[in-house]
């Protein structure tokens, strides 16, 4: 999996340490469902349903997505955040066909799917991406709004106010080691520019198109004298990175790091947490850290194709996403779901999973604004790839 993600602008001010813990897309074949023809109460159709209230309740919703009988989701890799279990209790539970396309791929390449494959069949019905390219696929007109039952649940700051987009689960940007490979894993991001490093230190994607790499980036930034109006320090660094020899232009994947290819990887904390459990069986001593110099943390945003070919399907996906069941899966993987805190005090929060989130030294509370996030993709597409040349 070629983990990307560059998450929602609007993320949650109200992360602690304890919520936030140490995983997305693809399009599908081609299916012969034409859905989103049948017609709802009130002369609206799966298509342009905005709550389960369209469908006159989830039995409905249930119903009409099991005639549909598939949902196409794109570049959502198994061992991320959890959705290789999401996807089969999904499955088990409604009856309902998954296909998962290219889950390798990055949040462009979901974007690219629905404009490019606009009325066919084979187009995702839903996609996760990263806060840049979920406001990016909004304005473009690609989402339909939806709001999930609980999306009064969700924070003000984790969605869009109009049910185009909303956060879905979040985590820590961090280092993860192969401590049978390094001497001496790193801890920070200084650590990084040490002469052990060669040729070791990897991104999980490009960070012109893949949100974890861009996080990386950013939280580099915030290490070396930027900001989150500034990540021009952060290209900066993995330029320095790179002139020190310690760049490794391989980008990680689950194999990778079992090949060996990829020993120090700085990645979203619920991939790397979730490999230290996936390598300890194959003798793989994989240890994560926060950085206390570089702390970044993003939420990934779930949407809804607004020409989404399996709409009821599409729609029975998110409400399961942010149903107890749902949300305690993504916390099953290490990540903080969105309604982490309304689950706690509502008593539904999965707490033997939830204790097993890291611990943060320096909690990240004040997130990027769509602004400022617009802004930072602009100068990493624009320098990005100069700064690593060579």
């Amino acid at each position: 999996m070629s983990l990307h993600r560059a998450r929602s602008a609007a993320f949650a001010a109200v992360l602690t340490a304890a919520a936030l813990s140490l995983t997305a897309c693809g399009s599908a074949g081609s299916s012969s469902a034409k859905a989103g023809s049948n017609d709802l109460a009130g002369g609206k159709s799966a298509k342009t349903a905005t709550s389960v209230a369209d469908f006159g309740g989830m039995d409905a919703l249930v119903a009409a997505a099991k005639k549909e009988g598939k949902l196409h989701v794109i570049t959502l890799p198994r061992d991320w955040a959890n959705y290789g279990k999401l996807m089969d209790d999904f499955k088990a539970k409604y009856g309902i066909d998954i296909e998962d396309e290219n889950p390798d791929g990055s949040s462009q390449d979901e974007i690219n799917a629905i404009t490019s494959r606009k009325g066919q069949d084979r187009a995702p019905d839903v996609v996760d991406l990263g806060s840049a390219f979920a406001i990016s696929a909004g304005k473009q007109g690609l989402l339909a709004p939806y709001k999930v039952t609980d999306f009064d649940k969700i924070p003000a700051t984790m969605k869009d106010a109009n049910g185009l987009s909303y956060n879905d689960y979040g985590g820590y940007m961090s280092i993860g080691c192969d401590a049978k490979k390094v001497s001496a894993c790193p801890k920070t991001f200084a650590d990084l520019l040490k002469p052990d490093y060669k040729g070791m230190v990897a991104l999980n994607g490009n960070p012109t198109k893949a949100g974890a790499a861009f996080g990386a980036v950013y939280a580099a930034a915030l290490a070396n004298g930027g900001s989150l109006d500034n990540i021009q320090p952060g290209i900066d660094f993995f330029g320095k990175v790179k002139q020190a020899g310690n760049f490794n232009p391989v980008e990680v994947t689950p194999a990778t790091i079992e090949k060996g290819e990829t020993p120090i990887s700085i990645d979203w904390s619920y991939l790397n947490a979730g490999y230290s459990d996936k390598f300890k069986d194959k003798g793989i001593d994989w240890q994560v850290s926060i950085p206390s110099d570089g702390s970044y943390a993003q939420y990934y945003n779930q949407a809804i194709n607004k020409d989404a070919p399996h709409p009821a399907a599409a729609r029975l996906w998110e409400e399961y996403l942010y149903s107890a069941q749902g949300q305690n899966g993504f916390l099953g993987g290490y990540a903080t779901p969105a309604l982490f805190d309304a689950m706690k005090t509502a008593g539904t929060l999965d707490a033997t999973a939830a204790a097993k989130l890291p611990t943060v030294e320096k909690p990240f509370t004040t997130f990027p604004t769509q602004d400022q996030t617009d802004a930072a993709k602009k100068v990493v597409t624009e320098n990005w790839a100069k700064a690593i040349a060579g």
